[in-house]
C-alpha cells in the first residue's frame, strides 16, 4: 500500500463514528472515558462484548457482527490503514454492534476494566517464532493475564491460525497451565459437522488463501481461570 493511500485512510478513519483511535497517553490516561463504559458510551446497548485481537482488515469482526447481531465487537489493531476496510464496510452496512480501536495490545488493560470483555478473538497472529520474539506472542503467559483482568469469569478465549507452531505452542502453555481446553483441532476444516460454525463460516482474505493450497487451519477455544 502506498503512503499516500494510507494518508487517505488515516484521514477517512477519524471521519468515522465506529473508529477510537487514542494516543499512548490518552489510552494509559483513560482520557477517552470508555474504560468500563464500552456498552454506555460506545455500543449504547448492554450487550456482550467481544473482542477481536490484531484484527488485520477486520473481515472477522465484521462477520462476526453479521452471524451475532446481539453481541458486540471491536476489533483491535495498531494498525488503521488495515481496519479501514472493515469499518468502511460496518459504516456502509448500517451495523452498530462492531468498531475498531487502534491501540497496542498491551495496552488493551487501559482501555477496558475488570470483567467488561466476555470473550476473545487472537485470529491468525505472528507467531513470533524466534525465541527473543516469545514476548510478543499474544497467547503467552504474560499476555494471558492481561487477558484475564478484563474478561468476565470464565471469559472465553478463541485462537485461530494457520501456524503449527503457534497451535502447538498454545496448547502445551494451556495444559502446563492446567487451564481448560473445550474444543481444539489441528484441521478445523477437515473434521466436517464438528467444526464450530463460527470458526468455518467466516474466512479472511488470506486464510481463503490458505485453504486454496491447502493449508491446515487449526482452532483451539479455551477459558483461563484455573
Amino acid at each position: 500500500m502506498g503512503s499516500k493511500n494510507k494518508l487517505k485512510r488515516f484521514r477517512e478513519n477519524e471521519t468515522f463514528t465506529n473508529v477510537i483511535q487514542p494516543t499512548r497517553e490518552e489510552a494509559v490516561n483513560d482520557d477517552l472515558n470508555l474504560k468500563g463504559n464500552w456498552n454506555k458510551n460506545f455500543f449504547k446497548n448492554d450487550n456482550p462484548i467481544i473482542l477481536e485481537l490484531g484484527c488485520g482488515k477486520g473481515e472477522y469482526s465484521v462477520g462476526l457482527a453479521k452471524k451475532y447481531p446481539e453481541k458486540n465487537f471491536l476489533g483491535i489493531d495498531i494498525k488503521g490503514a488495515r481496519f479501514w476496510r472493515g469499518a468502511k464496510t460496518a459504516l456502509e452496512e448500517g451495523m452498530g454492534n462492531v468498531g475498531f480501536l487502534r491501540t497496542q495490545i498491551e495496552l488493551i488493560e487501559n482501555m477496558f476494566s475488570e470483567n467488561e470483555v466476555d470473550e476473545i478473538w487472537i485470529t491468525f497472529p505472528d507467531p513470533q517464532i524466534k525465541y527473543k520474539r516469545t514476548k510478543h506472542r499474544l497467547t503467552n503467559e504474560a499476555f494471558f493475564d492481561t487477558y484475564r483482568k478484563i474478561l468476565k469469569p470464565k471469559g472465553i478465549m478463541h485462537l485461530k491460525t494457520d501456524s503449527e507452531f503457534m497451535h502447538g505452542y498454545t496448547l502445551g502453555l494451556l495444559q502446563g497451565l492446567k487451564l481448560p481446553i473445550h474444543f481444539a483441532h489441528h484441521d478445523v476444516y477437515g473434521i466436517g459437522d464438528e467444526a464450530p460454525a463460527e470458526v468455518v463460516e467466516i474466512q479472511t482474505f488470506y486464510e481463503s488463501q490458505y485453504l486454496e493450497v491447502n493449508k491446515k487451519i487449526t482452532y483451539i477455544r479455551f477459558s483461563l481461570d484455573s
